[in-house]
């Protein structure tokens, strides 16, 4: 079965031959060490992924194809970037700023797996937004479009051959919040400054809808809309269904309503978050979300259960990457728990809940995906 076709199917709920096989993502750590565990030149060179990975692993060719304009993913996507540099160093670490305007603190050389300690966000008070950051997201901006043109024009030629889908695969309103304020300052904010988070989603809600719907009619309809959210940690989302409803909904519901308006056919919506995310998905399904992932089995995600319970909501993760660290015995209970029921169900890509981290070693991995490919169709 083609690629494409194999991705359209699990979306719609169609007959595959076997289901997606794709990876989630890897840490660089990760590639370093099967690199020093004897993985080929042509699977991994200095810590790049060569011509033969996807083979080698035997994932399937990949078959999204990103819109061709920045819309930020896990930030906000900010045009002019603020500049990003070291502002000093000091006892063992460095303090950086980075492009969306916060001053980090890292371990000297260690900015991979390693969560920052935050100094300051751009918006921390009300004229921060109004005069420095707000200008920085209009999309009239020219720099935001540089190159434009002959990007899109690529993938209008590479769409109408049938070479890939067409996913929007932006940063979520939440996310793209945090980014700019803070994870905590951004929840005092709901409660004292509403106002202030309603003028961020507006603008983030007037972003998405122009860039995308250029792009839409530059290239072509989308397949997909992708939300990085991130709106959940271990024991649930950190804002309240009904805060989501209030500050977010009514913006995703605008996007996505737009998007499918603008083209013909069907438009799948899906929201990537971490953490234990049982309580949100209603939610989201409310505004048209029809997939969602990586069902973090750290935060207590049993992607099995997922299935039963949403037997219409497409799938992906719920494989828990410390169990690929522990060996063959874990790795084949594990899969085999999972893949026959999500096999007989359908719409499920199994991947990692997260990217790969450096503890699992290249013979583990190997194994997983090699049980994958055995388990993976009826």
């Amino acid at each position: 079965m083609d690629p494409v076709e194999r991705m359209r199917r699990m979306f719609e709920g169609g007959p595959v031959d076997h289901l997606v096989r794709r990876p989630f993502g890897y840490f660089p750590q990760t590639y370093a060490r099967w690199e020093r565990e004897g993985a080929p030149a042509d699977v991994l060179s200095g810590g790049t992924p060569g011509p033969r990975f996807g083979e080698f692993f035997g994932f399937d060719p990949e078959v999204w194809m990103p819109q061709c304009l920045d819309l930020g993913w896990c930030e906000a996507p900010v045009v002019p970037a603020y500049e990003e540099k070291v502002l000093r160093v000091e006892d063992g670490h460095e303090i950086v700023q980075d492009g969306v305007g916060r001053v980090k603190v890292y371990p000297i050389g260690v900015r991979e797996q390693v969560m920052p300690t935050y100094l300051k966000h751009a918006v921390a008070t009300r004229q921060d937004w109004e005069r420095d950051v707000r200008p920085r997201l209009d999309p009239a901006t020219p720099a935001r479009w540089t190159g434009y043109e002959e990007r899109a024009a690529r993938d209008r030629a590479r769409l109408a051959q049938g070479e890939g889908l067409h996913t929007a695969n932006v940063v979520g309103g939440y996310m793209y919040m945090r980014s700019l304020v803070g994870p905590t300052d951004l929840l005092y904010l709901f409660y004292d400054a509403p106002d202030l988070v309603h003028s961020m989603m507006r603008a983030w809600r007037d972003l998405m809808v122009t860039c995308l719907g250029r792009v839409q009619r530059d290239v072509g309809p989308f397949f997909r809309l992708f939300l990085a959210e991130d709106i959940c940690y271990k024991s649930g989302p950190l804002i309240s269904p009904a805060m989501m409803r209030e500050f977010l909904m009514p913006y995703y519901r605008e996007v996505f309503e737009t998007l499918r308006a603008g083209q013909p056919g069907a438009l799948h919506f899906e929201i990537d978050t971490d953490g234990y995310c049982l309580p949100v998905v209603d939610v989201y399904r409310e505004v048209g979300v029809t997939a969602m992932s990586p069902w973090e089995v750290a935060s207590d995600c049993d992607v099995v259960e997922a299935g039963r319970r949403w037997p219409d909501l497409m799938l992906s993760g719920g494989i828990d990457k410390r169990v690929l660290a522990a060996g063959p015995r874990g790795i084949d209970r594990m899969l085999e728990r999972i893949l026959p029921p999500m096999v007989a169900r359908g719409r499920y890509i199994p991947t990692c809940d997260h990217a790969v981290p450096e503890d699992v070693s290249l013979e583990n991995y190997l194994h997983f995906r090699r049980r994958v490919m055995e388990l993976d169709h009826a």
